[in-house]
């Protein structure tokens, strides 16, 4: 935009596509291939074809494997995707070639550091921004490509994620999500530069978040966390937070032990039973989100149970199921006790119409209560479509209110008064 270009919507004509690759699983390659040739095959709204740029884990790991889709004009990796600026010029200017001849910038990925990025806006008329304060893994699951896409632990500034997120405010968002690749490492890069401290942690940021924005009608929310990081003492700290919403995704990935071990997770499932528990005394309307990945190499049939065991009784809001992907170069690619697609498949579904039916307890159990307590609950107007509209409590169930006139980007107080399958239903509080 500072450079002259208009944002379009991505079906939309335009001059130059960008496409943010993922390479996380098979399916997400093969997607972003898809959306590289649709890109490629439009047409410029002068004539001619459109310069398509390609950046992202998929661009860093496979660069000519995203260098040799027809009509691609420029790839680059996840450490540099602001050169698609300068790129994005010379493609206009016919100073880059095209199509037949991708200019190709993908460096080693921890020869980069933290790229110098940050928003205003999102673009999109979303209701909620995300800011990204971490890149990097260095946990090495045996199934994960992206400790290969990302490199090593970098952290964004605390000064810097702090002026970024005054800035989306003052742009009228209400909430805020601080995501990263594992942002569970946030800091331990910055070489306690920050205040002088020991160290300078992801706790000692959301406290300084709070402290500088604690008096707004403004809320920020987490990204996927590392079980382990919910220590007590990290836990208590996050209670004592105004602006912290009481959702955690905790990336849990399997609920058995076995499985966990082969992964090379951090944790055991008695440790995650534990750690949700302090977490629920801590904070008792807290609510839970995970990622479960079924069929991983050797998991047997009495380790699947063990996983739809924990499930039950875990009364998690949402899981997002996916089947195990091989990825080439990651040690579990290679172990034995590979299982078939169906049979990955049929465990997923399984886990997901599982998790379907504790949804819909949760949230009828939820409604009736929060119902008869008369209680209010902060909620967040993100859509409005034939008179309703739908946001999110800060613990990220979801509501759905009437209203007269559209509603957007307003955090307001909601009465409860009922539930459906899936959802809340709620009556606005006019006078607050």
């Amino acid at each position: 935009e500072q450079q002259g270009f208009v944002i379009v919507p991505f079906d939309a004509p335009a001059d130059v596509y960008i496409v943010n690759t993922c390479t996380v699983t098979a399916e997400s390659d093969r997607k972003a291939c898809q959306i590289i040739r649709r890109a490629a095959a439009k047409e410029r709204p002068g004539g001619g074809n459109p310069a398509v740029l390609v950046t992202g884990c998929m661009a860093q790991t496979q660069p000519e494997r995203a260098s040799g889709i027809a009509g691609v004009t420029y790839v680059c990796g996840s450490r540099n995707k602001l050169s698609c600026v300068d790129a994005a010029i010379r493609a206009v200017s016919r100073d880059l070639a095209l199509a037949d001849s991708p200019a190709v910038a993908v460096h080693p990925i921890d020869s980069l550091g933290m790229e110098k990025m940050s928003l205003i806006h999102t673009g999109l008329e979303r209701t909620r921004a995300y800011i990204k304060i971490e890149d990097g893994c260095e946990n090495r699951c045996t199934y994960c490509a992206i400790p290969g896409a990302r490199g090593a632990v970098v952290s964004k500034p605390a000064d810097e994620i702090l002026h970024e997120i005054g800035v989306l405010i003052e742009n009228g968002y209400r909430e805020i999500v601080l995501t990263g690749i594992e942002i569970a490492s946030y800091g331990k890069d910055l070489r306690c530069t920050e205040n002088g401290a020991s160290e300078y942690r992801l706790i000692d940021l959301l406290e300084a978040v709070d402290a500088k924005f604690g008096h707004l009608a403004v809320r920020f929310r987490l990204g996927s966390l590392e079980p382990t990081y919910m220590k007590p003492t990290v836990v208590q700290r996050m209670a004592s937070l105004k602006t912290l919403a009481h959702h955690f995704h905790l990336s849990l990935q399997s609920g058995a032990d076995a499985v966990l071990h082969a992964m090379k997770r951090k944790y055991s499932m008695a440790q995650v039973r534990a750690i949700l528990e302090n977490i629920r005394a801590s904070m008792p309307d807290v609510m839970f989100t995970t990622d479960i990945m079924t069929g991983f190499p050797g998991e047997t049939e009495e380790d699947f149970a063990q996983t739809m065991a924990f499930a039950r009784e875990a009364h998690l809001l949402h899981i997002h199921v996916f089947p195990y992907s091989r990825r080439k170069n990651t040690p579990a690619d290679t172990m034995a006790g590979q299982l078939s697609n169906a049979e990955k498949n049929r465990r997923a579904n399984a886990l997901i119409a599982l998790q379907a039916q504790i949804g819909e307890a949760l949230y009828r159990t939820q409604g009736r209560l929060l119902s008869e307590s008369g209680e209010t609950v902060l909620f967040l107007a993100e859509t409005c479509r034939d008179g309703i509209v739908t946001g999110h409590t800060d613990t990220f169930m979801e509501v759905r209110i009437a209203a007269d006139a559209p509603i957007e980007r307003e955090l307001m107080r909601v009465r409860i008064v009922g539930a459906g399958p899936s959802y809340l239903i709620g009556e606005r509080i006019e006078n607050e």
